[in-house]
């Protein structure tokens, strides 16, 4: 069954360099970009709206047929019935079976992505396990997100942390670049086939750390630091939101997420940890010409 719904999820997937773009007009999930999401995309395109679209369709008919069966002209003598126990017990079993059935699917499916995988077991056949892991923490301000690498370290022992701002904010000083409401002006940078532990806090109220095509969304909580984990099969740029009403500002606060091969990471963390942040953001763009970040705003 796993392997039916990553076949057909894999199926509508197109395009990779740009995979995290929302377009207008689209219809269902942004194409997956993580193993989480083609797995999260195919229990909802495989399993649950086939049984939705079953159940709502059986009860269209029992509507229908009961409408034009038991109306007033053809029904003139009123049936005297209150109980029927096959009915009853056919009700209370058959939506049963089906939670069941939708248990057993979803229920392996949150303990993948609750609990991170054991890099340690998987790195004698797996190269990206055995470089161990790349960790990201994301913390929520009202209203834009500030990011650290803890295991990236400057000279004097700090780790590298940069505040990331939306480039637009619905005002006549937004700059005329990227998409609107949702390019940054320090983006996160990741390693493509690398394993990315991520964390989330706040600094005020409660935010969402949020990316479609990678299928997370970890709430940012203050006073609680979250986690969860994803590994970006190809190369592009990903966008996101916070996905919690956070105040005045909710939408403006965009997440984007710059995915590179792994020399263009290095040469980044180089750049950042001296401190040229502008310079580090026009080396990842030189490295994708194609990125949205060097388009006109939407």
């Amino acid at each position: 069954m796993r392997a039916l719904m990553l076949l057909a999820v894999s199926a509508i997937a197109v395009g990779t360099a740009a995979a995290g773009v929302p377009v207008d007009g689209a219809y269902g999930f942004q194409p997956p970009a993580t193993e989480l999401a083609r797995d999260a995309f195919g229990f909802h395109n495989i399993l649950l709206m086939p049984i939705i679209t079953a159940i709502t369709i059986f009860v269209l008919a029992l509507l229908l047929w009961v409408m034009v069966r038991f109306n007033k002209r053809a029904n003139t003598t009123p049936s005297k019935t209150t109980h029927n126990t096959l009915i009853e017990v056919v009700w209370t079993t058959i939506p049963v079976v089906i939670l069941v059935i939708i248990a057993g699917f979803s229920f392996p499916l949150l303990y993948k992505f609750d609990r991170a995988p054991d890099l340690e077991a998987l790195a004698a056949e797996d190269a990206a396990a055995a470089e161990g892991w790349i960790n990201v923490k994301a913390q929520g301000n009202q209203w834009n997100w500030t990011y650290t690498y803890p295991d990236l370290l400057d000279d004097s022992g700090f780790p590298l942390e940069f505040v990331s701002n939306p480039l637009h904010r619905g005002i006549s000083t937004d700059e005329a670049r990227g998409l609107t409401n949702l390019s940054v002006d320090y983006p996160v940078v990741v390693p493509v086939g690398r394993y990315i532990r991520y964390y989330t806090a706040a600094s005020d109220v409660i935010h969402s750390w949020a990316v479609p095509a990678f299928g997370i969304k970890t709430d940012a909580i203050p006073g609680r630091l979250n986690q969860g984990w994803f590994k970006v099969d190809e190369p592009g740029v990903y966008y996101g939101q916070c996905s919690e009403l956070c105040g005045k500002d909710h939408a403006f606060m965009p997440i984007e997420i710059r995915v590179v091969d792994q020399a263009t990471y290095d040469a980044w963390t180089r750049l950042m940890l001296s401190g040229d942040f502008d310079a580090a953001v026009e080396m990842v763009d030189a490295a994708q010409p194609d990125s949205t970040r060097l388009a006109s705003a939407d």
